[in-house]
């Protein structure tokens, strides 16, 4: 690590990034310029600029990146279907390879030599902070002042900070973490630890409680164009109001809240709880579309790339060729993945009650159980026999 003169911290303003500015400062004895990504988090970023500066920061960034946000990764993930593990919707997991991209942009700016995060050596984000940066730069240095230093925890931070006059906020200590965007919040680790046991509900911020909901149902129309949501009950939308809207729509009705163990990529099973509404819906009623839209190998096989897509997001794999083409794919098979879909709203739960698109594959004529001449069921016969050969004359003792 010998010849940083300059470093670009990804910067919150928390306990532990206002600890490693210092502590950059002071172990390195390089200049430290402060970066903050605006990914909808709803901060104080004067505050957040002014804590940096006083820190020990020469420059400060402040970066609205939610347009980029919304159309170049939530987007995508969508069209894509991905879930990792069946529940989580991967609100952190794309936004890390974000921040990361625009940091390393920051630092061939200002001719810096390495990259630092706040990422513990435990979780998932240091790996994908640093994929990133060795995919979009494989020359640059990086710090991960957790795997470097002897702290060994938060108290040990806390100390460092008073000794160092950092302010750090007197209250109550908060039992559990969180990280927010306009996409989800995620919420781990003190109390949640104990499996056992449910969150407390005061936890949440982005949804009601769904014993609060209304009582009544609410019914919501999403427009989508070529796999991209554009709309809601017939009023266009720019990605990023779209999905504030969806936010507060479904949030109201308790929609989105998950509460699960994942298996991190370093091998530990983790307790995630997440409040994604918006994003919840929007994933729903794309798959919903996509039934009526997608022959069924299409849509078959495109189930199996969206378990594969996720867990190449889940693990930082961001910017990697074969996600790239996987897009490629996933966006050739969205050609005619537009109409709009009809959601209901209540109590928790989203439901999609109706679909319509121009590009329908769905065919009453065939699927009606009443009198019709386009389907002769005397057909089925020959079919079964066909499909049931290996059955017929297969090994008998298999049952």
């Amino acid at each position: 690590m010998e010849g940083i003169k300059k470093i670009v911290l990804a910067y919150s303003g928390g306990l532990d990034t206002s600890v490693i500015l210092k502590w950059l400062h002071l172990t390195y004895k390089a200049e430290i310029i402060a970066y903050v990504a605006d990914l909808g988090q709803k901060e104080d970023f004067e505050a957040i600029k002014k804590k940096a500066l006083q820190t020990g920061a020469s420059k400060v960034y402040i970066e609205d990146l939610k347009e980029e946000f919304v159309k170049d990764y939530i987007f995508p993930v969508i069209k894509a279907n991905a879930i990792y593990e069946s529940k989580y919707l991967l609100g952190t997991s794309m936004a890390r390879p974000l921040i990361a991209k625009r940091q390393i942009e920051i630092a061939h700016k200002e001719k810096a030599q390495a990259v630092s995060h706040g990422a513990t050596g435990k979780g998932n984000d240091q790996v994908r902070f640093e994929l990133t940066y060795m995919a979009l730069d494989d020359k640059i240095k990086i710090i991960a002042p957790w795997r470097e230093w002897d702290f060994k925890g938060r108290d040990d931070l806390v100390e460092f900070a008073r000794k160092h006059e950092i302010p750090v906020p007197v209250t109550k200590k908060k039992p559990y973490s969180s990280d927010p965007n306009i996409f989800h919040i995620s919420y781990e680790s003190g109390i949640l630890e104990d499996i056992t046991q449910e969150g407390p509900d005061d936890m949440f911020s982005m949804t009601q409680s769904p014993e609060k909901a209304p009582n009544k149902s609410e019914y919501i129309n999403i427009e989508f164009e070529k796999g991209e949501p554009v709309g809601i009950n017939g009023k266009k939308f720019p990605p990023v109001k779209l999905l504030q809207t969806l936010n507060s729509m479904a949030g109201k009705h308790g929609v989105g809240r998950t509460d699960m163990v994942e298996n991190r990529l370093v091998g530990i099973k983790n307790r995630g709880v997440y409040e994604t509404p918006g994003g919840t819906v929007l994933i729903q009623a794309h798959k919903d579309l996509e039934a009526i839209t997608l022959d069924k190998d299409t849509l078959h096989f495109k189930e199996i790339v969206a378990l594969r897509y996720s867990e190449l997001v889940y693990n930082g794999q961001w910017f990697t060729p074969l996600r790239k083409a996987l897009d490629q794919f996933i966006d050739a098979t969205q050609k005619y993945v537009t109409g709009s879909v009809r959601v209901k709203l209540f109590k928790g739960h989203s439901s999609v009650v109706g679909r319509q698109s121009p590009y329908s594959l769905y065919n009453p004529d065939l699927a009606t159980f009443e009198k019709e001449e386009v389907y002769d069921q005397k057909d089925a016969k020959g079919f079964i026999n066909l499909f049931g050969l290996q059955m017929k004359y297969g090994h008998k003792d298999l049952s």
